[in-house]
């Protein structure tokens, strides 16, 4: 604030001069009582112009901006520069063959060449980053990079609380950085401090494991600043990101997930994972299962397997407590889970 007021007070004294000099200029030779006119009625202008105008030509440029410059992935924004830089050194060298051109091309073909070369490198750059960058960083450590269509992953809230990303960055699994934006990183610490006694914990709890994860994962985890204008929350931000830096949303938030898709951003879902590599049951099958409670219905018994998936034991209610062989009868998979119904294999038989 106090920087736009002090660049309003000059704004307003640099044009109120301006326009007393054009108000001097206009009146000429005119009479005073003209005179006075103009100089006192262009400077008022001046003034009144530059307090109004200041900031939008210094202040809000400039915001402007920083804000795109931080929407910019880090790479793209170095490949940006080296465009640029690139493109002025070959305007540069044309210059002075420009500018012995007959009049008046001379004059300004050199300007013009400079804006064209420097555009050219920064869209050849953008189109090209990451096949150039991988070459530079061929030549210069004598080692290959990493292959071109690896990408980062984004974060959501929810699958970092829900902790299970620990364990599989540890596989390798995620080949590409983690990225955790700031403003995910601002609502775990919301929920943390929520009055709440569950999200409080919650919301500490995802602290903790986003701290496991950047101790555990055998890929980069970094926090990034980058932001979107425009997002009304953090799942509209995450995924006007994702669509910015064309990589996929990790998370086990099924309206996220929806949503992402409807958009065309691709989703790592964890609940799919953890279905998807839970062990293959037949109908007919024998396994063993601990009873621990009593089912809805009368007489069912339930228990789980290692890896969760209930197991709905019909007539197990009277095996409560006790590990039993039971004959798969049924296997129904559902958008929450998988569920298997049994019989005990005594009773089968």
């Amino acid at each position: 604030m106090l920087l736009e007021l002090i660049l309003r007070l000059l704004g307003m004294l640099l044009l109120g001069i301006a326009g007393w000099k054009l108000g001097e200029y206009l009146a000429g030779n005119s009479p005073a009582e003209y005179y006075l006119r103009y100089v006192v009625v262009l400077m008022l202008a001046g003034v009144a112009l530059g307090g109004l105008i200041t900031p939008w030509i210094t202040i809000k440029p400039i915001q402007f901006l920083r804000r795109k410059i931080r929407q910019l992935p880090t790479q793209e924004l170095f490949a940006i520069m080296i465009g640029l830089i690139v493109g002025l050194i070959i305007a540069a060298l044309l210059s002075p063959v420009l500018s012995n051109l007959p009049p008046p091309f001379g004059e300004f073909m050199p300007f013009v060449a400079a804006v064209f070369f420097a555009w050219l490198g920064m869209a050849v750059m953008i189109m090209r980053e990451k096949d150039i960058l991988a070459l530079i960083g061929t030549r210069f450590s004598g080692e290959s990079t990493a292959p071109a269509d690896e990408k980062p992953v984004l974060l959501d809230t929810s699958v970092i609380i829900d902790g299970r990303i620990a364990d599989i960055t540890r596989t390798g699994f995620i080949s590409g950085t983690i990225l955790v934006p700031r403003f995910v990183l601002n609502e775990l610490q919301h929920i943390a401090d929520s009055p709440d006694a569950l999200r409080r914990n919650r919301g500490r709890r995802g602290l903790d494991m986003l701290n496991r994860l950047k101790e555990e994962s055998v890929v980069p985890v970094r926090i990034t600043d980058m932001d979107v204008e425009g997002g009304h929350d953090v799942d509209d931000k995450l995924i006007m990101l994702a669509k910015n830096l064309r990589c996929p949303i990790v998370t086990n938030d099924y309206n996220l997930n929806r949503v992402a898709q409807l958009q065309g951003v691709p989703v790592l879902n964890i609940n799919e994972l953890a279905n998807a590599i839970k062990s293959v049951l037949l109908p007919g099958e024998t396994i063993e299962v601990r009873i621990i409670q009593e089912g809805k219905e009368f007489g069912q018994g339930v228990g789980y397997l290692d890896d969760g998936t209930m197991i709905v034991v019909e007539d197990g209610r009277s095996y409560l407590g006790q590990t039993i062989p039971v004959l798969v009868k049924k296997v129904l998979q559902k958008a929450e889970g998988r569920l298997v119904f049994a019989q005990p294999e005594e009773v089968a038989a």
